[in-house]
């Protein structure tokens, strides 16, 4: 089971999606590896020449064979030289990659969540990817150089000694085969350890979250004691893991003791019947000493450490940003897009009292609707349903005849856009903040966009689009930050666009225009009215009055709602200057 989620989770699809992107860093690799077998491959040949050189009397040739050793010594260290920025390009574009990926799965798992945030989220993004960008460079720089020594030193025994390289290869070969029945089990280990990190980080992310009710309640014995248990799960399975893996000791042996003892005990029976000669006996025990113990020795070691720590790391990974980030498998956006709210009910909670009750709504294309009500009427809650940000707790929204929950994410993310009251502004260029969400839109209809919605004499203060902006928007007001979001959606291909309150800072004139730009563009526009005005220009007005809602024109509201009439006589009052 382990094995098969490990060949089709979504973070093994990531790993090899990326390492495809880099065939040529790969190839590069695989060259710089074969010249950096060269010392393991001729060591000992040239060792087995060079004593027979000498033993025979041929010094000059005794010589050259060490000084080709030398010389194959300095080729593999220019090779490793040259091999670490194939490694970096690699190594560096997984990291980002699996960050990007994690981030995404936390960020949306935090936005569909209605519990507390997933402190063990912190942990997959900081340990886990650290270790997949560790264990992969381990992976590419050790094991790979490991791999082609172990190669590298049975082919040299091979055209050494073929007898004792026949013995060595089946030694080798009964000790990989038994370490890799034991991977399921020391994969299962290793990610039992890794859940319960995540359970020691997200239990005291919790106790201390809530630190403040703990000591108030005298909880403190109790919750020491619940991270507590947390923590001695994971220091005995840590124990589980450390004894299982010790096991390697005996399978290093079996791989290279057992061939070298074998090859010194029938030391004389070999050199007495001539079947090798003192160099090559020499040369022989150089392969198994110098080259092939330790080699092995190292990839078992960081195979049964490292390498399953990043199969599983990447299995866990993948089933963070699959359960989180992901996007919904379903059906496209259809061509029709009323928007229909049918028994819609929603409460915070399952015994909380319901924000609103049975409301019904229907929205064609192209229609221009304000939902006002008194404060904590739940404004801000339907709009966050109507984006499919929330899901209902009864009835049902759909687009079109379907249901948001049936549309794929993409689709509904570029379908129906919210903008809040707190507009998004990250460091960059004016430029890039306003295309954001349509990044190959050309110059006209950036300059559409911001003349639509009057950003114009921003642009010019700034000095141009190309100007910077810092994290935040610092050199923004609250009121031209929120006109950047507003073109930003404008430049958008949304359908429906959501304003809840994203028009706060802005005056009654400059409100204006934005309605008119949005209205008038054809799109579905929802807005969260702060205005008498912005309720006189909807084509029709939803009051949310407690858990009841009302539809109708601004006029007809008026006098059908004495609550409605109560807000637009506050709106209607002067504000005092100071």
């Amino acid at each position: 089971m382990t094995a098969r989620i490990w060949r089709t989770g979504p973070g093994y699809r990531l790993l090899i999606s990326v390492l495809r992107g880099r065939r040529r860093a790969l190839a590069w690799i695989l060259l710089w590896s074969v010249l950096e077998s060269l010392p393991p491959l001729l060591s000992g040949l040239l060792v087995s020449f060079a004593i027979d050189g000498f033993l025979n009397g041929d010094v000059g040739g005794a010589l050259g064979s060490l000084g080709l050793f030398l010389a194959a010594a300095l080729v593999g260290a220019l090779a490793t030289r040259q091999m670490f920025p194939w490694l970096a390009d690699v190594v560096e574009s997984v990291r980002d990659s699996f960050v990007v990926a994690t981030v995404e799965g936390v960020l949306a798992e935090a936005v569909r969540s209605t519990g507390p945030p997933d402190a063990a989220g912190v942990a997959r993004l900081t340990e886990h990817v650290q270790s997949v960008r560790e264990v992969l460079f381990a992976l590419l720089r050790i094991v790979r150089q490991i791999a082609f020594a172990v190669v590298a030193a049975l082919i040299g025994l091979c055209l050494l000694a073929p007898i004792v390289a026949l013995v060595t290869m089946m030694a080798v070969g009964l000790a990989i085969a038994v370490f890799v029945t034991r991977m399921a089990r020391l994969a299962a280990t290793q990610k039992a350890v890794l859940l319960a990190e995540e359970a020691v980080a997200q239990r005291a992310g919790a106790v201390f979250g809530g630190i403040r009710d703990v000591v108030a309640c005298a909880g403190e014995r109790q919750a020491m004691a619940d991270v507590g248990r947390a923590v001695d799960d994971h220091v005995q399975l840590t124990r589980t893991l450390a004894r299982t893996t010790a096991f390697r000791m005996v399978l290093i042996f079996v791989g290279c003791g057992l061939p070298l003892v074998a090859l010194l005990a029938a030391a004389p029976w070999l050199l007495r019947n001539g079947h090798l000669s003192v160099g090559e006996l020499v040369g022989a025990v150089t392969y198994l000493t110098t080259g092939l113990e330790p080699a092995l020795r190292r990839m078992l070691e960081v195979l049964a450490t490292w390498g399953l720590e990043m199969a599983v790391s990447v299995v866990r990974l993948g089933e963070g940003f699959a359960a989180g980030g992901s996007a919904r498998t379903g059906r496209p956006v259809p061509a029709q897009g009323t928007l229909t709210a049918q028994g819609l009910t929603f409460g915070y909670g399952p015994h909380a009292a319901p924000v609103f009750r049975d409301l019904g709504l229907r929205l064609a294309e192209g229609e221009h609707l304000a939902v006002v009500g008194p404060s904590g009427t739940g404004k801000s809650t339907l709009v966050n349903l109507l984006a499919g940000l929330l899901p209902p707790g009864r009835g049902e929204i759909t687009l079109g005849g379907t249901p948001l929950g049936d549309i794929t994410d993409a689709d509904l993310r570029r379908t129906i856009v919210l903008i809040p009251q707190e507009a998004y502004v990250f460091a960059g260029t004016l430029r890039e903040n306003i295309c954001y969400l349509a990044p190959d839109a050309r110059e006209c209809e950036i300059s559409a966009a911001v003349a639509a919605v009057g950003l114009g004499a921003v642009v010019a203060r700034l000095g141009g689009l190309d100007a910077a902006i810092g994290a935040g928007g610092a050199e923004l007001s609250h009121g031209e930050a929120q006109l950047v979001a507003l073109a930003r959606v404008y430049l958008s291909q949304a359908r429906i666009v959501i304003l809840d309150e994203a028009t706060s800072g802005l005056d009654p004139d400059a409100e204006a225009t934005a309605d008119a730009a949005f209205a008038g563009s054809g799109v579905t526009l929802i807005v969260v009215a702060h205005r008498i005005s912005s309720a006189r220009r909807a084509g029709r007005v939803l009051l949310l009055d407690g858990d009841t809602a009302v539809t109708g024109t601004h006029d007809e509201l008026l006098q059908r709602s004495t609550t409605y009439a109560d807000l637009a006589g506050h709106w209607r009052l002067p504000v005092r200057p100071g």
